[in-house]
């Protein structure tokens, strides 16, 4: 029997990946340069991902859960670390005891867990002025880990895609504790704070959107390559007679006749009502608006410029991330992660 093929495509650009982080572990300097591949590969398929950049050279991943690591961790070669940044709950512990990933303890009573159960190394998350996970950077943090075998202690940026002084004072309270707490490394800088320098980049940095082809900061455009590109095919070519209107709520009416593209996308697919009249799908050179409202499982695209397409023909669609989120007003990460699970995924 052949295999199902659905109406929707990512094509993901293996190579691109690759060169993202080959590019991020230069900027890096001396530190090691691991991946973020948490939320399924930020939408992309983590086990893809992360086959290709251990290939490459990476031997440090981040995942946010237990069932995360659970199903990546058969991949993992000699040599490789998988953290699980949400910690450790009272329901994961037989799993992450006996799991070769490693706990990113954030609470009090996380910790408790862990050393309780006779856990062994694991990694330990300061917050320093996010307020969202870790262990406040106004305690006494060293008192807290003390005992723990803790390899990597760690912090989470707040702002660094924007120049605002909270970047500095975070990285000069990192900086505090890492004299203060002993660990076999130290960790803050996401994707735009390696691009932020030197001075955040510490013994690992953890990169996320820019492996992916998204550009976090003006110095990374140029070096950062576009890796997923959505397809999605035609279910019919129609034509729309000057009057008419098309999609719910009549939101684009015809002032001309016009050819018109049904593609098999919409926000179901994390294809959202933002790119309403104002996306587009890619035919070679030429640009095919996209006219009226997006729908749950359909959209309509201008194709008078494009006479040859018929139904079953594949588009691609803009996904370029840095223009596809001013046009939409999704971030980058949400673009990224909202794409669902009707696309084959297609690694070339």
């Amino acid at each position: 029997m052949q295999d199902h093929v659905a109406p929707l495509r990512l094509r993901l650009d293996g190579d691109a990946l690759v060169a993202n982080w080959r590019w991020l572990d230069g900027v890096s300097g001396a530190a090691a340069c691991g991946a973020a591949i948490k939320a399924n590969g930020y939408g992309l398929g983590a086990g893809g991902v992360m086959t290709r950049l251990m290939q490459a050279g990476c031997r440090d991943f981040f995942v946010s859960n237990w069932g995360e690591a659970a199903a990546l961790e058969p991949l993992m070669e000699e040599g490789v670390s998988l953290s699980v940044l949400h910690g450790v709950r009272r329901e994961d512990m037989a799993q992450a005891l006996s799991s070769r990933a490693r706990p990113v303890l954030s609470t009090p009573e996380q910790i408790g867990r862990w050393r309780e159960a006779g856990g062994g190394p694991c990694d330990v998350m300061i917050d320093t002025g996010m307020n969202r996970l870790g262990l406040d950077w106004r305690s006494d943090v060293a008192a807290q880990v003390r005992g723990l075998r803790i390899e990597t202690l760690m912090s989470h940026l707040a702002s660094a895609d924007e120049d605002a002084d909270l970047n500095r004072l975070q990285r000069d309270r990192f900086a505090a504790i890492r004299d203060a707490v002993p660990a076999r490394r130290y960790s803050l800088a996401n994707s735009a704070g390696i691009c932020r320098g030197h001075a955040y980049h510490f013994d690992l940095t953890r990169p996320g959107l820019a492996l992916y082809g998204g550009v976090p900061l003006a110095e990374a455009a140029g070096h950062i390559r576009p890796v997923v590109t959505p397809q999605a095919q035609i279910l019919q070519r129609r034509r729309l007679i000057a009057g008419d209107s098309i999609g719910y709520n009549a939101t684009f009416t015809a002032t001309r006749d016009h050819e018109v593209a049904i593609l098999n996308l919409g926000y179901a697919d994390g294809y959202l009502r933002g790119f309403s009249g104002r996306g587009a799908a890619m035919a070679g050179h030429t640009r095919l608006p996209v006219i009226g409202r997006v729908s749950m499982d359909l959209l309509a695209v201008e194709v008078s410029d494009a006479p040859d397409l018929a139904e079953g023909d594949w588009l691609d669609i803009a996904y370029d991330l840095r223009e596809a989120s001013a046009a939409s007003g999704l971030s980058q990460y949400e673009l990224l992660t909202g794409l669902g699970a009707r696309y084959d995924r297609a690694w070339t």
